[in-house]
């Protein structure tokens, strides 16, 4: 079975755009598909700290491309 995805708007700067436009092409994913995906992580990082009561490093939050 499908999984629903509820649409979401999202305001953002053309700056963040554009960088994650690119960040998008270089993984061959769709510009929605790649924000999905950091949130994803975001919220796996955020969800294993809360277990072992560590706070994540800045660095598995905001990966470097």
């Amino acid at each position: 079975m499908a999984q629903i995805k509820k649409p979401f708007a999202l305001r953002i700067s053309p700056e963040l755009l554009e960088t994650l436009e690119k960040w998008a092409e270089d993984e061959f994913r769709s510009v929605n598909g790649q924000i999905e995906y950091l949130l994803s992580q975001a919220v796996q990082v955020r969800k294993k700290s809360k277990k072992t009561n560590i706070q994540p490093h800045p660095d598995d939050i905001n990966p470097t491309p």
